[in-house]
């Protein structure tokens, strides 16, 4: 079972590989059966291995004490299968959408390749295992970014890459300090291994800890750029709108999750959250995630580009979780995981809603999708049942992880922020009304104008990978497109309707941590 671990993150690999390496051998057809068959296989080995319980695997030594280390716990097991599940739902979307792009067999290949890099991150079992992956997942990720190979699309792609470069560099530079500061440890995974509640050496000098405190500063500011929070969010609005649909819902409903796993496992793994408790990093890092959220629900409430407004959504909905993991409490932590798994659903579901409008119709803006609702009613539908659950009306998911949110602050009762965390959550959720919930009604209830009925203006005309103005029609998309939406939108309502199904596992989880 043990070496299960290392089989499922080298099948995508391999896959991906393949992709490349037959590209001129492998017809459209054969190239989706190989892609689709590889992503299958990947899912049902991550069930074997989940499912089951705990398992670990050391491969070999990177550095002197200091292996490649996995391990398959709580918190690997649910980034893992909630992976797998969203790559799902993308790859048989990705089937139809990239129909008319070019290079399908690059964009089929570093998916998975991506896919792989992610089982990585959630399965590594100390620091440098998780940060090889952590890098691996950079450079397996911005090519989907510029697939398009447009001017905006290779600066985009460019932009992320420095980002995510940036921020890890300094996750590495705090690694070096967490590792001159760790308790020595026989432990299996070496001295930077994870384990519940820390492994700092109990001595620490005051200027030991105070040096350490800054380097952990930098080091989870860094780690949140892969989660885009301010200052270090700015690769998400550029990224999202020049990257393929399926590609935009990864990128975040699960690869800014990774910034936020490997957050966790800094905190409560690494440094433990007792270290931080009541310090200035704590504080300061509360509040660049409050503000975000309020910024990225205030941009994305006046941005007209539908994709560009969901991702000045995601900036604001991934803050949500850093609020609940920087609060160091275990109801606000409960509350961060419910939203890393309902905004992971939430977001494919609607990056992809949008995916299905553009590839039907060509528009891209808010402002000019009047009447489409009545032509793709299904789509539009699945969009507007993402918005009630992102904003959170009862039964719906969001509220569920919200109300965690909201009554974590209060019962860790830091000053300001136990008023102003559940004030954040309500202004946050009237904003989020506002950009969502006019999409819909935009789509359902105002007629189309006279030059949008006449089709593509010449600049959406010039969009690389659409169908040229004669062949648009406004009608709904293919059922591999609407399986993935019908299913995304009946596991947000599930989810919202059976919370326990995840609040009991995390509570279990938790209960132990703290």
């Amino acid at each position: 079972m043990n070496w299960l671990i290392l089989v499922t993150i080298v099948v995508p690999l391999i896959g991906g590989l393949l992709c490349l390496v037959l590209k001129k051998m492998l017809s459209r057809q054969n190239l989706n059966l190989l892609t689709g068959t590889v992503v299958l296989f990947t899912a049902f080995l991550t069930a074997a291995l989940v499912i089951p319980g705990n398992s670990t695997l050391q491969l070999f030594e990177l550095l002197p004490g200091i292996p490649v280390y996995f391990a398959v716990d709580e918190m690997g097991r649910i980034f893992a299968a909630l992976t797998v599940s969203m790559w799902c739902c993308s790859t048989l979307f990705s089937f139809e959408y990239m129909k008319h792009q070019e290079k399908e067999e690059r964009y089929s290949a570093f998916s998975l390749m991506s896919l792989a890099a992610l089982l990585g991150v959630c399965f590594s079992g100390n620091l440098v295992t998780t940060y090889l992956f952590y890098e691996m997942m950079t450079l397996a990720t911005f090519p989907l970014v510029m697939h398009e190979q447009t001017k905006e699309a290779i600066a985009a792609g460019m932009n992320y890459l420095y980002y995510s470069v940036a921020g890890a560099f300094l996750g590495l530079v705090g690694i070096f300090f967490i590792y001159v500061n760790a308790a020595d440890s026989t432990r299996v995974g070496g001295k930077l291994a994870y384990q519940m509640g820390g492994f700092l050496k109990a001595d620490l000098s005051g200027s030991e800890s105070t040096v350490l405190l800054v380097v952990s500063f930098l080091m989870l500011l860094g780690l949140a750029a892969k989660a885009g929070m301010y200052p270090l969010h700015g690769w998400l609005p550029k990224a999202h709108p020049v990257a393929p649909a399926p590609a935009s819902a990864l990128l975040s409903g699960n690869i800014t999750k990774m910034g936020i796993l490997f957050t966790i496992r800094v905190i409560y793994y690494a440094l433990g959250q007792a270290y931080l408790r009541n310090t200035w990093v704590e504080y300061t890092l509360l509040a660049l995630a409050t503000l975000t959220v309020l910024m990225g629900s205030a941009i994305a409430y006046r941005e007209k580009v539908l994709k560009k407004r969901l991702a000045y959504s995601t900036v604001s909905q991934t803050s949500y979780v850093l609020v609940g993991v920087y609060m160091l409490h275990p109801v606000a932590l409960v509350g961060g995981l419910m939203h890393v798994i309902f905004h992971s659903v939430i977001k494919n579901l609607l990056f992809l809603c949008a995916g299905a409008v553009i590839y039907n119709t060509g528009e891209t803006r808010v402002d000019r999708i009047g009447g489409i609702g009545r032509k793709m009613p299904i789509t539009m539908g699945c969009f507007t049942i993402a918005g009630l659950s992102l904003v959170g009306i009862p039964p719906t998911s969001a509220f569920i992880s919200k109300w965690y949110l909201a009554t974590g602050a209060m019962d860790r009762s830091i000053s300001v922020f136990m008023y102003l965390v559940p004030a954040m959550l309500l202004v946050s959720a009237l904003l989020t009304a506002g950009y969502l919930f006019t999409v819909s009604a935009q789509a359902f209830f105002v007629p189309r104008k006279e030059e949008e009925e006449n089709g593509l203006s010449d600049e959406q005309e010039n969009i690389p990978g659409y169908l040229p103005k004669s062949e648009r029609v406004y009608s709904e998309v293919s059922w591999k497109m609407l399986v993935p939406l019908l299913v995304l939108s009946g596991l947000s309502l599930f989810l919202g309707l059976f919370p326990n199904v995840i609040t009991d596992f995390c509570n279990g989880w938790i209960n132990l941590l703290f």
